[in-house]
This record gives structure tokens, sequence and C-alpha cells, in this order.
């Protein structure tokens, strides 16, 4: 079975309609005091924990959208935010 994903838009579409965009990491660094190693840490060091994350997707073969979701990664489904999350 494919990955379902539901767009904020047009609502549950196959994944295959989507682009993965990375692990959510939270707000941007402030680019002032940042250094190359720290910038390295943030566009390109991943957790890769099993379990639930929070990721980036954008509907590319859809609406265009760019939106946050979060995924099982153990059985690859969407899952409902954590109650700290909601």
């Amino acid at each position: 079975m494919a990955l379902m994903i539901t767009c904020p838009v047009c609502g549950p579409r196959n994944g295959y309609e989507f682009r993965y965009g990375g692990e959510d990491k939270g707000p941007r660094p402030a680019q002032r005091e940042l250094s190359p190693g720290d910038w390295f840490q943030y566009v390109h060091a991943n957790d890769c924990a099993d379990g639930i994350q929070k990721e980036w997707w954008v509907h590319r073969d859809g609406c265009g959208v760019w939106f946050t979701t979060y995924r099982d990664t153990t059985v690859n489904r969407e899952v409902p935010p954590p109650e700290e999350d909601a």
C-alpha cells in the first residue's frame, strides 16, 4: 500500500503526488551568529529516528503548498500529531 498524505488544501492524496522536504527542525537559526558548522548541522544533520517525526512535504503534483505533517517512520504512515504538539 502506498503512503497516503493529507494535503491541507486538497485533502488525502497518494504519496506519489508529494515530495519530502525533510525533518521539521523548528525555526531557522539567526544568521548573524551562525557558523558554517552550525548551518551544516541545521540543514544536513537529521535525526532519522524510528517512530513519529514531524516533516515538511510539498504537494508537487497538486496545489504546490508546503506543509508539515507527522509520519510514523516504522510503518511509513501519516499519523495525528502527538498530544503535546496539538
